[in-house]
């Protein structure tokens, strides 16, 4: 009579526990990147009130007799499918499509979420939105040297990126085969030195019939250097035939590309490199994670990338609060790598990862864990009335 009793309180606990599970996912259906759990049960020890018997000649084999003594809560286990996608527009908002989760540091723990509400903080550190800062590796001049150890990711405000000087120039375009002898075009172009100094690099060029027969002449402002470009006559590209590069103040012009086709004046040029000196105005986040500056000059310049940390068994991952977990024995090391790669899911910046939380699912549940706890009030109440009957057999 006892053994109904205690089954049907173990059964109001594990209910209980049901009940508690799902009002939590219930809770956090709006929470961004929470992840819903699911309570299983299994059953106690069994009491054996008799044993097996094994067959004999003239009797048959006998089956055990056990009497359950209730049940108990096996496990909480953490569902890791995707979420939804929600569109912010915030540049920092990213979310994670496929598995994987960000590495953050709090107070010197180490510390993964799906959760990808970020913001830079006055340090210039990107950090949730309790505090904790993300992980992933910073860039040199532009290079990102991921797969080593992890750091924080800090956009460095007012950094200033250095001026590179001009090496290298190209002209393309037409210059006019039918033009008149002593015709003269002139095209200028910016350059800069190693200072970032702007300055102006001028090539004339000239209808010549008399030296260059079909060609024309180039040269730089002060005539200093000069080359010939030779029309390819009855050829149908049109292309100089002496075309070729011209240096001017060590910086290489390139002219192969120029055509000499009649009735069009089309020529002109630009330096291929060389900038000024800029200062960080803004940024972009990338598919895979990179944190990219836009700078005052016009350059493009890689910060730092953001890493992501997959697990054996994410299952196993232990729950922090905050919408963060932290490693435990069962879950395994993190895979640690850059979105996109080694079955690590891509980045999405502007959006973030909502609950997974079925709310259909959920109130269902809802039902027949209240279902099963009144069930089990019964047998307590039932156990109840039978040891009253047996209290009122003697009077």
């Amino acid at each position: 009579m006892l053994r109904s009793l205690y089954s049907g309180i173990s059964g109001l606990r594990s209910h209980q526990a049901m009940l508690d599970v799902t009002g939590n996912n219930i809770a956090n259906v709006n929470t961004t990147g929470f992840k819903a759990s699911a309570a299983q049960f299994q059953d106690t020890l069994s009491q054996l009130t008799s044993g097996a018997g094994a067959p004999q000649g003239e009797v048959g084999g006998t089956n055990p007799a056990q009497i359950g003594l209730g049940v108990q809560v096996a496990g909480i286990s953490t569902n890791f499918s995707q979420g939804s996608s929600q569109a912010t527009g915030k540049s920092t908002d990213l979310l994670i499509s496929g598995d994987g989760l960000f590495i953050t540091k709090m107070g010197g723990e180490t510390l993964y979420t799906r959760a990808g509400s970020f913001d830079f903080d006055s340090a210039g550190r990107l950090v949730t939105p309790d505090g904790a800062i993300v992980q992933g590796w910073g860039a040199n001049n532009g290079v990102v040297a991921d797969g080593g150890p992890t750091s924080n990711i800090t956009l460095p405000v007012g950094a200033i990126i250095g001026a590179t000087p001009t090496t290298t120039a190209a002209f393309g375009g037409n210059l006019p085969s039918d033009a008149e002898d002593g015709t003269v075009l002139t095209r200028d172009f910016e350059v800069f030195d190693d200072l970032g100094e702007s300055s102006t690099v001028t090539l004339t060029f000239t209808r010549d019939l008399t030296s260059t027969p079909d060609g024309w002449t180039v040269a730089d402002k002060a005539n200093t250097t000069s080359t010939t470009l030779t029309s390819g006559t009855g050829t149908a590209t049109g292309t100089f035939t002496g075309a070729g590069t011209l240096t001017v103040g060590g910086i290489v012009i390139d002219l192969s590309e120029l055509k000499g086709f009649s009735g069009l004046t089309s020529v002109s040029g630009a330096a291929d490199d060389g900038n000024a000196a800029g200062t960080l105005n803004s940024y972009t986040l990338s598919a895979d994670g990179t944190l990219v500056g836009l700078f005052s000059n016009g350059e493009q310049l890689a910060i730092g990338r953001i890493a992501l940390a997959n697990f054996v068994n994410p299952g196993g991952l232990e729950k922090a609060g905050g919408s963060a977990y932290r490693a435990t024995f069962n879950s395994g090391e993190p895979a640690v790598g850059t979105a996109g790669t080694n079955g690590l899911g891509s980045l999405s910046s502007g959006a973030l990862e909502m609950s997974n939380v079925d709310l259909s699912q959920e109130f269902t549940n809802l039902i027949v864990a209240q279902r099963g706890f009144q069930a089990n009030a019964r047998i307590i109440t039932t156990s109840d009335e039978v040891l009253q009957e047996l209290t009122n057999l003697k009077r």
